[in-house]
């Protein structure tokens, strides 16, 4: 079989693993292993033993640590009484209140909390705040999600430590390249999150004529006390990031020093999260169950699987190919905009961490050096896209926070409203915004 007939099997089989696991519910992770065999070992020759080695072991680690240490805060209660607290905090600026559960959701998904968690404990509260304080509930949900990427994105946090694993993943599989500082440009993914997240908002919050009277007639009830046990997680957290950030920033302002170089080398987010999780666990902070329970199975697998197929096309040698195929084929300053709208689309249906990342990110490297553009620039820009259509109804976000309405009506009114208004404005603004980052990067 051709190089090219090969690498055409294997671009529709990663498409038609998408489209049946959004079709059948069943985690797309699965189909990916299936054709990955069926490619790998039938097609291509692979011994079993070398497609298993495919299985990208070090992102499903840093994810099942990360998820042990973080769901101790969400299992005992801390993440919610840290959102509601945070949120009375602001009781007295009602005008600001989308940029409020903005910043909330910001702060939970940097302390750890999964995208998911985020989203099932603010939704609810979003949403009746909303209905309190006469906020568009369009514009609180949009809030929300944007916080909980946006937070995500930092380099200890859900999504930061999967897109490094990733980054270092696509670099491993182009040995000849200078690879990019993963941390570095996760740090500069999350700034970047950070500022076209709120361009988003305030386009929102003075755009929609509902958000006009925000705040009149408000109550904001003041949160009990932190208990013993949420006190001592929240110190945990603050130590693990302390722990996580303080060697490589360190090594960031003093690159010539032996000893910070050494043992920042010597600091990984996984095993750091697992002996927190140790510690909370011996301290008796949540119940052993209830963590082991809320880590993101679902996620690992559909991840992991989606590697073994990223890593067959690899060897076969379609990401080389698709890389030629863009760099002649896309002018090079409209790449940064294409890798942020296919992003966005592949998104609309599927998962950013899981199926649109380990998808392109593998292409990042080689159309880098082969044009000159910034790696880091690639893939701020391709996580942004992605994330900017995360509100669809029919992507977790969405259906997160369509899941939290309480009436039939108003489920209905909102599902349109995020298909045809959230998802078009968002995709538009990512996009225009990527043009002018990759200008900058």
């Amino acid at each position: 079989m051709s190089a090219s007939v090969l690498s055409l099997l294997i671009i529709v089989s990663i498409a038609l693993a998408v489209f049946l696991g959004y079709k059948t519910g069943i985690n797309t992770g699965l189909f990916c292993i299936v054709f990955a065999y069926a490619i790998g070992c039938f097609v291509m020759g692979m011994s079993t033993k070398n497609l298993i080695a495919t299985w990208p072991t070090n992102t499903m680690f840093v994810i099942l640590a990360v998820s042990l240490f973080y769901n101790v805060a969400a299992a005992n209660g801390t993440l919610e009484k840290l959102s509601k607290t945070l949120l009375y905090a602001c009781r007295k600026f009602p005008g600001l209140l989308p940029y409020a559960l903005f910043f909330v959701a910001v702060i939970l998904s940097v302390m750890g909390a999964a995208y998911f968690t985020v989203l099932a404990f603010l939704a609810p509260i979003t949403l009746i705040i909303c209905e309190e304080a006469r906020l568009d509930k369009l514009t609180g949900a949009v809030a929300i999600n944007c916080g909980a990427l946006a937070g995500g994105n930092f380099p200890t946090a859900a999504l930061g430590v999967v897109f490094r694993g990733l980054m270092d993943t696509a670099y491993e599989n182009n040995p000849d390249l200078v690879p990019v500082d993963s941390f570095v440009s996760t740090l500069t993914m999350f700034g970047l999150a950070i500022v076209v997240s709120l361009v988003i908002i305030t386009v929102f919050r003075y755009g929609v004529k509902a958000n006009r009277n925000i705040g009149k007639g408000t109550a904001f009830t003041k949160p009990e006390a932190y208990d013993p046990k949420q006190k001592q997680t929240l110190t945990l957290i603050f130590i693990m990031m302390a722990v996580v950030l303080i060697f490589p920033l360190l090594k960031l302002f003093l690159p010539n020093v032996a000893f910070i170089s050494a043992v920042a080398g010597k600091i990984d987010v996984g095993l750091v999260a697992m002996i927190f999780a140790m510690i909370a666990l011996l301290m008796k902070l949540a119940p052993q169950k209830e963590i082991i329970a809320k880590v993101p199975w679902n996620t690992i697998l559909m991840i992991a699987g989606a590697g073994m197929l990223i890593a067959v096309a690899v060897q076969a040698g379609t990401i080389d190919m698709l890389s030629a195929w863009i760099g002649s084929n896309v002018p090079k300053f409209l790449i940064p905009v294409a890798f942020s709208i296919v992003g966005a689309f592949m998104s609309f249906f599927s998962s950013t961490t899981g199926v649109v990342c380990p998808a392109l990110f593998p292409l990042i490297p080689g159309l880098a050096a082969a044009t000159g553009l910034s790696p880091a620039a690639l893939f701020a820009c391709t996580v942004l896209g992605a994330q900017s259509s995360a509100i669809s109804p029919f992507s977790s976000g969405g259906s997160l926070i369509l899941g939290s309405c309480n009436k039939e009506e108003e489920r209905t009114t909102l599902f349109n409203r995020l298909l045809f208004v959230a998802v078009p404005i968002s995709v538009c603004i990512c996009a225009v915004y990527n043009l002018i980052v990759s200008f900058i990067l």
